[in-house]
Formats: C-alpha cells, structure tokens, sequence
C-alpha cells in the first residue's frame, strides 16, 4: 500500500505502517480489542499522516514569508551567527569536530564534512592535510579532497537550498524526532571519544534518517527553539549568505604596518630574529595592545610583501622550508569564531616591540650565515639559533611562560593527548632563575650539547621509530650525564638560599609559577600554584622549555603516522622525567628515590629497563637544612614562600585575563558560597569516583548579575602514566584513594563534562550531598537534584549563561566552550 499526501515524508510513511502492523497483530493473536476500534485507529492514523507533517520541507517554505530577512550582513550578526556559535560550533569549532565539518567560518561550511577521521588511534600512514584556509583554497579543491557539501551546490532557490542541503535536513530531523527530556539519553546514541562516526552524504540523508532517527542535530543535545530552528531555515533558503570577512580595524592598520615593518627588515640578525619569534607564535592568536577585544591575527610566511594580498605558504610545521623565493612575515586576520580549546592568546604592543629590541638585536652577535631549513638542522633550535644569546632566548619564553606551556597542554591542535597521556592530572611548574648560574643557562655548555638534544624531526618512516631507543635515547643520556657531572661539583645550598635558583618572575611577572590541570584528554594552565599541594611538580630550564615547544607544538604534525606519533610520545617521557628529576633534586637526597617512586609505583623500574638511566644524582646532596620529615611538603612551603610576590596578579590572571583585575572577587563574593566550595575541596577517595574530569557550577543568588561560577576539578592518581607503555585507565583502589578535588572560583578548562546549578540558600545542601556520595547511584541522585542532564529543558540556557560568564570576565582570552565531552548522567 503506498499512502500518499500533502507534506509525507518517507519516515512519518514508515512509522505509520508499523503501527498498522502493530495493530494488526494485536488482532490476530487473540486481544478483545474490537475491530471496530482498530478501525477507527487506524482511520486516525491515516488521516493524521494525510495531513502536512510539522517541519516538513513544504510547511518550513510556508513558514519563510512570516520569516524575518536574514541577508542583510548586521542581521546575520546578531541573529544567526549566535545561534550556530552556541548551537552548533560548540561541537564543530576545531580539528575533531564530527566529519571534520567546522561551522565556525563560511570556509568551513562551504568546505562540507569528510568521513576521514583526523585523530584516529588505527591510523598508520600518513593523513594529507586538510587545514581550513591553507591546504585548500576552494569547495572544489576541497571535493577533490573528499569532503562532502552540507549546502546546495546546484542552482538556487528557496526550495533547492533547503532540498539539496544536509545541513537544513539533519536541522529538520531533530525537529521531527525530538530527543527525550527526562533522564539519561538512550545508549543507541554514541557519545565515546572515539565514536564510530556517521557522516551522511545528501544521496544518504533518507536512509541515515530512517535509521537513525533520533540523530539530528544538535546532535545528543536539546532541541533547537522553534525560533532559533526558523531563523535558520531561513537562512538557509536564502543561500547561507554570510558577510565578507572583516578587514582590520583602522585602528590596528597602522600596527599591522608597524609590525610587519620590523619583522622583515633586511639584515641578517633581523632575519634570523624574526624567523625565532615566528617558529614560536605561529599557532598565536594575536590580539594587539588598546584595540577591539575580539580581534586577532596569525603571524604567517607569505609570498607576498607588506601592502600586498598576503598568499600563505602552506608548510605543516613553522620550520620546513618556505621555498627558494622571497618571503615575507605578515599578520593575517582571523575571522572565524573563538573556540576555547586553540585560543591561546599572545600581545602584540609598543612595549613587547621594545622588549624583542632589548633582548634580541641590541645584545652584540653576528649572523655570519643564515640557518638552513634541511629538516635535521631546522628542527634542532639550538642549531638553528645558536647565534642568538641564550639568555635571551630564555627570557623570552619566560616573559610568557603560560603561553608557551598553554601551547603543549591545550595545543592549536585542539585534542593534546599525544602529551597528556604522560602527565599527572594536577602539578605545579616553575622555572630556574635566568640569574643563576645553571650549568644550562649557559651558552657553552649548550653548545656542546646541541647534537644531544636534537628532538625527533617528523617525515620519515614508521621503522624511525627505532631511533629513540638509539639516537635520541642515547643523546639524552649524554646530556644526562654531563649535567650530572657539573651537578656533583655545586655542593651543598641550604634550603633558603636554595629557593633562589627558582625564578620569582622578578616579582611582578604571573608566568612565575602555573598550575596544569590533565582532564583525561584535554588540559588547561593556570596561573599560581593552585589547589593543594601536588604529588609531583617540575622545574624547567631553558633546553627543557625549548624541547618542550619543538616537539610538542612547532614540530608535531596532526596528521602524522603511528611512528611519529609513538616517538613524540615516548621522547615527552623522557622531558616529564626531566622537569620532575630538577624538582627532586631540591629534596634531600635520601628521600628523593623513595618519593619518586611514589609517584609512578613501578614505572621507574620499567623505564630503566628500558632506557638505562644516569642515577648518581639520586645520592648526591644539593640543599640542606630540612627540619621535618614531610621534605616534600615543607619544600612547597617555601616555594609558595619564593613566589608570594606574584600571587595577587597571579589570582587576577585567572579571574579576568589581565593583572587590572579591579576587585572582581570582592564585589560579588559570596563567603557562604566560598565556604561550601572549600568543603568540597577538601573530598578525597572513593566518593569522588563517579565525578567527571570538570564540572562547571552555577550558584544562583537573589540577583542574577550576581550569580557566581565554580569548577569542579577531579584529579585522578596513576602508578603509571606512560601509556604506551601501559593503559593509563587502569586503576585500582589504591589510586581512586588518592584522587582528590580542586575548586576555582572560575571556569577552569575547555571542554565542561557536566553542568550544576543550585541556589545559594541550598549551597550548604549541596555541599553535604556531594560529600556523601559512595557510589554511582548516589551521584545519580545528586545529579537528579543539582545536575542539568543532556535531556534537560533547561541545558541551552544555562550553557549559554556559563558561555556568557566568561565572555564577560575575560574579554580578550574567553572563547566558546566545546560540548563533545559533556557526559550522559
């Protein structure tokens, strides 16, 4: 029987027959029900499929001329680019977007969706590139690369745009079928990190609604608002007209024109100065000094000079070769929408210029010869910049130590577990002072070292993997045992005088100390020692934040295969140790085996089977002086000691992206809030185990400007955390008893796992019910009372709230919070 009417669609003629089905053997295997009703049934039935079906296409083309206008550029700002940053670039903003389909620019959706997954685990070969704006220029560059249109390609009309769009149709498949609102979503949706994805084709779109009917987008997540559904489907039949990207501001052109100045000028010390800063800020969003706070540009090589087109040269990583012609450093505007997880922030003003003149060309060196880009040679820094002072180098990567950090832990290539799979959730890192004399800060010393701390250089085969057990291992080990000998020759500090040695950011500078938070696979970097005192922390000299920088963000390809991968992974291993082994060294010497291998129970012996380690700095005396039998923490003491003068901009760094933090805390706190915040803080153990990574909190008070944000950090213990070596997520009771729990009093992290809000008059409540839970069910219940599931009504308005909070606060750093992670509770 084929039923036929105004507006039917395929899926709405299946569900109709099923029920007849349905209805038909409810008869034939003996129910009472009598014919009579089953008539008049499925006479209801067939009358309710005969008429238009709410969100078809003919009923949406109805709707367009009650539709507001949506071509002109101001009302696609302030009508649908919010909803598409807050409903849909929240879960495609960046490289591990579902189908690699980035809403965040017209270039991403004109590009479409690829099926190709970029972090995929199986992976062996080499991936080609597919970055937005540098590796293809056009939607047909782009289809001869695989990726698929989510818009009408062919001829335009109202009609054609929304028939022949995949976008419109899965917009329109979650109208029709809309997701439930009570409870946990179905285990039919797949949410895991490493989801099989399903990336439908517009010849495929039928059968994937069909078959999937409950996956329309926004996928796993509340309903769009008839509202906001109209005002796309609007824009959509318009053609998805999009305004030109902006050109800069007059205000920024006379920087551009400042800056681009003096990085291409002609000399050979300039040249090599400015080839340092870019191989060190290329994945920067820059964001210059008094202009609009949602503006920024990426520093680029192009083939064109200043006041020309810029045309970049699309090298994967800052230092392959640009090619034999002239090329020229430019600033690039970047227009689409600021996404948390790869907005990392560098400034650009008058005073960083004189900074860079300071450190860099008034010191007396020559540049005999400009560097080769030979890969061996490029990927070495300390080669390629040899000529530059070290202590200016160093300094340099000190002024803004968190963005360099933030590089590797938060990463421009939005999921960083390539180094996270190898650090603990929550650790302090500081720095030597550059006034000391460290064997290296010193230029010579480095320079006899410079072929022992060559990092692995990406493009060679899988079977390169071998040359970290030889090459690098052994280079490592070199450099180990030089530092060694010169560590054995520096006698003995006491404890006080010691903390000299750590760099206090000359007591005004934030970088001076920072807090990495691991959230499974993602991280953030605060500025201070937040929290309680860590089972580990690091102290980095200049050839470990330099390494740090080359192997992790300039020289780590995305796309890269299983070799590249592999070895990165086991050569940050090697510069955990490092930054953990100079923490050590500050401890007594007969503690420091016993305390290190608390922290990686076992995993110590494993790598020295593995990779023979020098060992005699273990034994030998540096700093003296300890009066307890708790060194490690008496040692914290005076570290926070050390670092005090810079606590106060440190606090105001991470309250509102700047040191000018005029009494943000003050003026809306709410002790009482404070105070059961504090409580949850200090849980440990088991009742922990059941909270996710992050937790964003909402505390609602009597006035809505007032209501506070917090988050919830869960920090889990591991005896190992080297995964290649073993599974990182096996963990028995021994480790859940140590998990603890940090709480800020700021949105902490880019990608949120769960929201909760509560009423400060229950705060006391809340907290008590938090402390109580023992298991998954009582966090059930918690949730049912505190926690917003994915179902929830109320979920869209309290992200955007927590969306809202940070925009506010931190108006240049803030960037929209990614969804993909949030749990099914």
């Amino acid at each position: 029987m084929v039923i036929k009417g105004p507006g039917m669609a395929p899926l709405r003629i299946f569900t109709i027959f099923n029920t007849v089905v349905f209805l038909m053997k409810k008869v034939s295997t003996g129910s009472r029900a009598p014919i009579i009703i089953l008539a008049i049934v499925l006479l209801a039935v067939l009358s309710y499929g005969l008429q238009e079906t709410p969100h078809s296409m003919e009923s949406d083309l109805k709707q367009l001329s009650s539709s507001p206008v949506l071509s002109d550029p101001e009302e696609f700002e302030q009508k649908v680019k919010p909803i598409l940053e807050r409903r849909c670039v929240v879960c495609h903003g960046c490289y591990d977007a579902p189908c690699q389909l980035k809403l965040s620019s017209s270039e991403g959706l004109r590009r479409g969706a690829s099926d190709e997954r970029i972090y995929e685990p199986k992976r062996i070969g080499e991936m080609q590139p597919t970055r937005l704006f540098i590796d293809a220029k056009t939607s047909a560059e782009w289809r001869l690369r695989g990726f698929s249109p989510v818009l009408n390609e062919g001829p335009s009309s109202p009609e054609n745009n929304l028939k022949n769009s995949v976008l419109y149709h899965l917009l329109r498949l979650k109208q029709q079928h809309p997701q439930p609102v009570t409870d946990r979503l179905p285990d039919s949706f797949t949410l895991g990190l490493n989801r099989e994805q399903t990336c439908p084709t517009l010849e495929k779109i039928d059968d994937f609604a069909q078959e999937n009917p409950l996956w329309g987008m926004p996928y796993a997540m509340p309903n769009l608002s008839e509202t906001e559904y109209r005002t796309l489907v609007s824009w959509l039949a318009l053609g998805s007209p999009i305004p030109q990207s902006p050109s800069p501001s007059v205000m920024v052109l006379p920087k551009i024109e400042q800056w681009e100045r003096f990085l291409n000028q002609p000399s050979s010390k300039q040249r090599l100065v400015s080839r340092y800063l870019y191989e060190h800020l290329f994945h920067a969003h820059i964001h210059f000094s008094g202009s609009p706070a949602r503006e920024f540009y990426r520093l680029v090589r192009s083939t064109t000079p200043p006041g020309e087109t810029i045309d970049e040269i699309p090298t994967l990583r800052p230092y392959d070769d640009p090619g034999d012609s002239a090329f020229y450093y430019r600033l690039l505007r970047y227009h689409p929408s600021i996404v948390a997880k790869n907005h990392i922030v560098y400034e650009f003003s008058d005073q960083r210029m004189q900074r860079y003149r300071e450190l860099f060309l008034t010191p007396e060196y020559k540049v005999d010869q400009l560097p080769s880009y030979e890969t061996e040679i490029a990927s070495n820094p300390f080669k390629v910049f040899s000529a530059i002072p070290e202590e200016s180098r160093y300094r340099f990567l000190l002024d803004n130590a968190h963005f360099f950090i933030e590089g590797f832990i938060k990463g421009p290539v939005c999921r960083g577990q390539i180094a996270l799979n190898v650090i603990e959730d929550q650790f302090w890192v500081m720095f030597f002072d550059p006034d000391q004399p460290v064997i290296t800060n010193n230029g010579q010393f480095i320079g006899e070292m410079v072929n022992e701390l060559q990092i692995p250089a990406d493009g060679g085969g899988n079977l390169d993997l071998l040359r970290i057990w030889t090459d690098y291992w052994q280079g490592q080990r070199r450099y180990m045992e030089k530092k060694q000998a010169w560590f054995k020759t520096i006698g003995t500090h006491d404890l006080g005088h010691a903390m000299n040695y750590i760099w206090d950011g000359d007591g005004v500078n934030p970088n001076a100390a920072l807090t990495i938070f691991r959230h499974f696979d993602s991280g953030s970097v605060a500025y201070g020692l937040v929290g309680k005192n860590p089972e580990t922390a690091w102290v980095i000299d200049y050839p470990l934040l330099e390494r740090i920088h080359y192997l992790l963000v300039a020289g780590f390809n995305v796309y890269g295969n299983i070799g590249h991968r592999m070895s990165t992974r086991i050569y940050m291993d090697f510069l955990r140790m490092e930054g953990e082994d100079y923490f050590l060294a500050f401890l007594p010497a007969s503690q420091r085996k016993k305390i290190r291998d608390t922290w990686y129970i076992g995993q110590r012996n494993t790598i020295d089977e593995l990779f023979s380690a020098p060992q005699e700095w273990l034994s030998t005396e540096s700093v003296v002086g300890y009066q307890t039998d708790d060194p490690q923490r008496e040692l914290y003491h005076h570290l926070k000691g050390r670092l005090s003068g810079t606590s106060q901009q440190a606090e105001a760094m991470n309250h509102c992206g700047n040191v000018d933090c005029k009494n943000v805390l003050t003026e809306i706190s709410s002790a009482r809030a404070d105070r059961a915040m504090n409580a949850i803080a200090q849980l440990q153990g088991e009742s922990l185990h059941a909270f996710p990574d992050v937790a964003f909190v909402r505390v609602r008070t009597e006035n809505p400007q007032e209501d506070l944000a917090y988050t919830l950090i869960r920090n889990k213990a591991y005896k190992n955390v080297t995964s290649f070596l073993a599974d990182e997520r096996e963990r028995d009771r021994s480790d859940i008893n140590k998990d603890t729990m940090t709480v800020v009093k700021w949105l902490e992290g880019s990608y949120p796992n769960f929201f909760f809000s509560v009423p400060l008059s229950e705060i006391d409540d809340f907290t008590k019910r938090c402390a109580a839970i023992r298991n998954h069910g009582d966090y059930e219940k918690f949730v049912d009372q505190y926690g917003v599931r994915r179902t929830s009504p109320g979920f869209w308005d309290l992200a955007d709230w927590f969306q809202d909070a940070q925009a506010r606060t931190k108006l240049v750093s803030s960037g929209l919070f990614d969804l993909n992670r949030y749990q099914n509770h």
